[in-house]
This record gives C-alpha cells, structure tokens and sequence, in this order.
C-alpha cells in the first residue's frame, strides 16, 4: 500500500511537552521556577537589552573618540552640470524638476550646483547654492544661477 494521511506522524523527538514552572513542588518546577535565587535574571519584568555588558563600562564607552563632529554641518542634495544637458534649452530648472528628473531624491538642506562637466546649452538653474567655477561655465554659455533661499528647500 501506499502512504496514507492516517499514517503522517511527527519525527520521533521532535514534540516535546511544554515545560510549565510554578506549578508545585510535584512538578520539579516549582518555587523558584527554574529561575535560581535572587539575582537579576530571578526578578519580574526582566528586560535586558542586548547591549548591556553586565555593569560593565560598555563597549560604546570604552572606545576612544576620533576627530571632529560639526553638529552644524549643512548636507547639500549634489547636482553637477554634465547631468542638466537632458533639459531643454533655455528651460527654467528649480528643486521640483531636479527631483522629477531623479536627479535630486532628497532636498536635505538645499541642492548645491557644481562643476562637474560641462554644459552644452543655456539654462536657468534655481539652487539654494552653487560653487564659482559652475556660475561661470553657465554663464560663459548664456545661462544664469539664481540663488534661492533655504526656506525655498521643499522637504
């Protein structure tokens, strides 16, 4: 005969009864429920989180700081020249084309043009920042970088 749905069973060993504490000393796990005496781990609401070290100093701790954090630093969305000749010419370009395009996918604190290639027809480019030499490459080629404020940055 072949194999019948009456027959499946589970694979000898793998079900176990689960282990009830706190229930008599008949049991074997009563008292304490398996938890020891006192100590941190026998007390209710138990919750260590993973990188708690036992008291000790924690690794986070231990560790020497390197170098210098500027809390203030600005983090500028990059745009640079060779990626805006997919625009028409003489278009005016501002944060929500940039971000249609998917040049741009987060503002962060503003988008900042640079020089990065060249640019091969005039544009009106709207960014909150823009480095020298890329003013002047779109210049040069009849085009103009306004300067918006960082109120302007849509988040």
């Amino acid at each position: 005969m072949g194999l019948r749905l009456s027959d499946l069973a589970p694979a000898p060993g793998s079900k176990h009864k689960k282990k009830r504490v706190g229930r008599g000393p008949g049991s074997g796990h009563g008292k304490t429920a398996c938890k020891g005496h006192k100590g941190q781990k026998a007390r209710t609401g138990l919750e260590i989180p993973p990188w708690f070290e036992g008291g000790q100093m924690p690794l986070i701790r231990r560790v020497p700081k390197r170098g210098f954090h500027n809390k203030f630093r600005k983090e500028y969305a990059i745009v640079n020249l060779r990626d805006l000749n997919r625009f028409e010419p003489n278009s005016e370009i501002g944060p929500e084309e940039l971000k249609e395009a998917g040049l741009v996918k987060k503002f962060k604190e503003g988008i900042k043009l640079l020089a990065e290639g060249e640019l091969a027809h005039p544009l009106t480019l709207k960014v909150h920042k823009a480095s020298a030499a890329a003013v002047e490459k779109v210049k040069a080629i009849g085009g103009r970088v306004v300067i918006i404020s960082q109120s302007e940055a849509t988040q």
